[in-house]
């Protein structure tokens, strides 16, 4: 059928395994604040404002409904939530967030996919001072007074706003991050943000050699493709 065929299913591909991911992730955290509380959201202010998240990311009910039914059917299953820490090739400083039902697994997968790609994991602590935790939101659409404006007028608190090439750029700190939010979708009703949430951001940038960046790139795939990562930090350029 073409090479033009293979880069649309290859694409198609990635995207539906992408989606599965999130879905997956989702499915885990609502089901473990629904296991922690009474899993009705209109008295689980936690469980609510994880379907709150889901849906805004597009999660379908069903899948928020049957990770609440899970839950509500005591079937013992729980999650460890995991944070990893280590340098990944090329000096590129990493955290791995994973949330799973068997933690030597997820130790044992996320160590060899380190290994096999020339990186190590770290000790708790080693790689965490590299960032700070912030919510982010960055988006198109406005200038920079634009969105000064829009987030003085929703009476929210950033940390800072940069525009670059057309790319809005708004941090805050953790608690600040629903305000923010908030206000730039009141301002832009139609807004995509190409990332929105409360995420480690790096102090510093490396640039990755040239000698390591196909070893770089490996182990984020390699690390995506694990049901139990949830999350990758790192400072990569």
């Amino acid at each position: 059928m073409g090479r033009a065929h293979e880069v649309r299913a290859a694409s198609m591909a990635k995207t539906a395994a992408a989606k599965s991911k999130l879905y997956a992730k989702y499915a885990k955290e609502i089901f473990m604040a629904a296991k922690s509380g009474d899993p009705d959201p209109n008295t689980n202010l936690a469980l609510a404002k994880v379907i709150q998240r889901a849906k805004k990311e597009n999660v379908t009910a069903d899948v928020i409904k049957r990770s609440i039914e899970k839950a509500k059917g005591n079937d013992g299953t729980n999650y460890t939530e995991m944070r990893y820490e280590g340098m990944g090739p090329g000096n590129v400083m990493m955290i791995v967030d994973c949330m799973t039902d068997n933690t030597n697994r997820t130790f044992t997968e996320v160590r060899t996919a380190f290994n096999k790609c020339g990186g190590q994991l770290g000790n708790s602590g080693s790689a965490m001072f590299m960032f700070q935790r912030l919510g982010q939101l960055i988006f198109e659409g406005m200038t920079e007074d634009e969105a000064l404006e829009a987030l003085l007028m929703g009476d929210a608190n950033p940390r800072d706003v940069v525009v670059e090439d057309g790319i809005v750029t708004v941090t805050s700190e953790p608690a600040d991050y629903e305000g923010c939010r908030a206000a730039i979708e009141a301002a832009l009703p139609e807004v995509e943000f190409m990332q929105a949430g409360v995420t480690f951001v790096p102090n510093t940038y490396v640039d990755v050699p040239e000698d390591k960046k196909e070893k770089f790139e490996r182990l984020i795939e390699m690390l995506n493709d694990l049901d139990d990562v949830d999350d990758i930090y790192h400072n990569a350029n």
